[in-house]
């Protein structure tokens, strides 16, 4: 952001036993990559904090002055700001400080609490390293601590190397309220859609910088914008006015802001789930095209009642990738084929508008839907976190299904933290979906937010199976993300295996395809007969309607052989009694069975290759953004656990992506990245 005009102190790694000390002198760690703020050699050295003394700091090799540099210091949470308040006036004295500002979560480059200070004049290095010791005698506890230097290599900055006047730039930065790329001067707000998360833009709401409708104009610019990646189906007709509605809320005296910190936010849903409302839901078809529904679905009434905006409906996979064989990932009858942003390529579906419109900043968060891999897979290949919760944690109601057994709706975010806020909304009872009260006892009495811990993995234990790594393309990344973990607290447990792998991804030997099939005809045939109105009435109709509209639906490239062949069960829970006996037997003896013999907490693999073993179970999974393909294509790692399991898998994924933050947006230019507001 200000290029090489920044030095940083980040306070706040995840506690560390002073045992490991001999290994942080010894880890220097790359924290971003080359490509990732055109920034070659940023490095980072890391340090303990025991009980207010400083251990471990080594001299940098340079001993050249800092002039006027703007020093960020990222802290552990909101409780370590106040220690850095607390110092203000004594530091600005003895340390030429020129002030320190409240602190945020989510800057840009970290992603965590920044409190930007200037040092203003001449310092040396020395007289930095004192001032950093000064932070550390405040925090009464064991932390890491670790300096990074932001530029290929260090300069002293002078009025001629300086990109504007030094003078300016600290009055310039005393002025900036940071969080999450807003940015308030001299009363005249920019604000920059790219990366902004939900706590930056709810701060951006109190601080009255920004408003609801604003949001949404630069939403539906940036959908303008990038329109050649058929992201999104449908914008909502009335989004500007829930966007009014939830800013005049905002100014009533009496408001007072629903629990999850939805209020005001836009969210896009995957086209399978229904809402009541001038938006249609179609899974992609236009066989269900101005069909009405009887009610929203279960999750969106929970959205709308905690104030989320409903932007419009994401693309996806045709019937949740339903339809046919030879149907690429991301494509759709009604809005065509879905692109990576990052190399206009394969989006990975079924929830591929999800998330290609959430990598892309056309959407702060978004909803999709997993039967198998459908939410894991998309977000890794672009970028982005993807929570597949325990089925039945998230109401099913209202949302096109294929298998009672196996679907689930679950977030979508750019981080673990702003998908945890919308996972933490859309839990709970529903009465439309019998198979809630089965999982209602894995919801945490205070909700998922609590989960949201840096230190999340210390004392983890994750499984390592081997198999899953056999074709991995980046196989020394993730040896790499091992050790990350390793370091982090986590015990490893390696060379696992999971008894029966080979037959769990066969589709016909496990069971699992002619269980859809069966299960697709049933539910899709009640689901259609419980519209108000609707073109079809059933998967029968729906095959039917695909022939006759070939232009439309472009049978005469993409086949509907899926269909035809749940349509030529009898859909009968006795037909599939046989293929889910065996499915349960190869999950109990396998993926259950080796996390309870080895007392895991979770099993951690490469990118989507784990979602079939989740999805047999109705197991949860979160996967993260962990490197990218030599082609720009992004892969993610993901982090699977037994039901009910999500606290856990929320401190271990929140933790590896403080700790890597390795997620950048795509590299495509955007027309409104920039909105001014007067």
């Amino acid at each position: 952001m200000f290029g090489d005009l920044i030095t940083d102190i980040i306070l706040g790694y995840p506690e560390l036993k002073k045992k490991r000390l001999s290994d942080l002198k010894k880890n220097i760690r790359k924290v971003w990559t080359m490509k990732d703020y055109g920034v070659e050699n940023t490095w980072t050295k890391m340090f303990t904090i025991d009980n207010g003394k400083l251990l471990g700091l080594q001299h940098l090799k340079f001993k050249q002055y800092f002039k006027n540099e703007a020093v960020l210091v990222h802290l552990d949470d909101y409780n370590y700001s106040a220690y850095l308040h607390g110092l203000n006036h004594e530091l600005s004295k003895e340390f030429e400080i020129d002030g320190i500002m409240p602190g945020f979560r989510t800057w840009p480059f970290f992603g965590s609490l920044v409190s930007p200070i200037l040092v203003q004049g001449s310092a040396r290095y020395g007289e930095l390293v004192h001032f950093v010791k000064a932070i550390a005698s405040t925090i009464k506890e064991n932390k890491i601590m670790s300096m990074a230097i932001p530029f290929p290599q260090f300069r002293p900055i002078t009025s001629t190397t300086a990109p504007f006047p030094l003078f300016l730039l600290t009055k310039l930065l005393l002025l900036i309220n940071i969080c999450a790329s807003i940015f308030i001067v001299n009363c005249h707000s920019t604000f920059t859609i790219k990366e902004a998360s939900i706590e930056g833009i709810q701060l951006a709401f109190r601080s009255k910088t920004l408003t609801s409708r604003q949001l949404v104009e630069l939403y539906i610019k940036e959908i303008q914008t990038l329109k050649h990646l058929r992201a999104v189906i449908e914008v909502n007709p009335d989004v500007l006015d829930q966007a009014d509605k939830a800013d005049s809320e905002r100014k009533m005296p009496s408001f007072v802001e629903p629990l999850g910190g939805l209020h005001g936010i836009p969210i896009l849903l995957k086209d399978n789930i229904a809402t009541k409302d001038k938006l249609n839901t179609t899974a992609g078809s236009f066989a269900l095209l101005h069909s009405v529904v009887p009610r929203d679905a279960g999750v969106v009434a929970k959205l709308r009642q905690s104030g989320a905006i409903i932007m419009g409906k994401a693309s996806l996979s045709e019937w949740a990738n339903f339809r046919g064989t030879n149907i690429p990932p991301g494509w759709c009858a009604r809005s065509g084929q879905g692109l990576n942003p990052y190399t206009l390529g394969d989006p990975c579906g079924s929830s591929s508008g999800s998330a290609i419109s959430v990598a892309t900043n056309m959407v702060t968060v978004s909803l999709g839907t997993e039967t198998t891999g459908s939410i894991i897979c998309p977000a890794s290949f672009n970028a982005i976190v993807g929570i597949k919760p325990t089925v039945g944690l998230t109401s099913r109601a209202g949302v096109i299904p294929i298998s009672p057994r196996q679907d689930s709706v679950g977030p979508m975010g750019r981080t673990v933290s702003d998908a945890v806020y919308v996972l933490n909304s859309i839990v709970g009872i529903d009465t439309n979906d019998a198979a809630i009260s089965s999982a209602a006892n894995f919801i945490p009495k205070d909700g998922y937010i609590q989960f949201l811990k840096k230190d999340g993995l210390q004392g983890k234990r994750l499984g390592i199976v081997r198999y899953f790594f056999i074709n991995v393309t980046l196989p020394q990344v993730f040896e790499g993300h091992i050790e990350t973990l390793r370091h982090a607290g986590a015990v490893i447990v390696d060379n696992l295996e999971i008894r029966n792998i080979e037959i769990i991804y066969d589709p016909y030997q496990s069971g699992r395809e002619p269980a859809l099939r069966s299960e697709f005809k049933q539910s899709l045939n009640v689901y259609l007969k419980e519209l108000i109105t609707s073109p079809v009435r059933s998967l029968a109709d729906v095959i039917a309607f695909n022939k006759n509209n070939p232009c439309l639906e472009k049978t005469c490239v993409y086949n509907q052989d899926r269909m035809i062949e749940s349509e030529k069960t009898s859909g009968s829970e006795a037909e599939r009694q046989g293929a889910l006996l065996n499915l349960a037997k190869l999950d109990n003896e396998g993926f259950k069975s080796l996390m309870i013999t080895n007392n895991l907490d979770a099993v951690v693999t490469p990118g989507y290759l784990f979602a079939t073993v989740l999805a047999i179970g109705g197991h949860p999974g979160i996967t993260v953004p962990a490197g990218y393909e030599k082609d720009g294509t992004p892969i993610g790692i993901c982090f699977g656990g037994l039901r009910g399991s999500e606290p856990k898998l929320i401190e271990i994924a929140y933790a590896f992506e403080q700790i890597t933050l390795i997620r950048k947006p795509p590299p495509f230019p955007t027309a409104s990245v920039l909105y001014n507001m007067v």
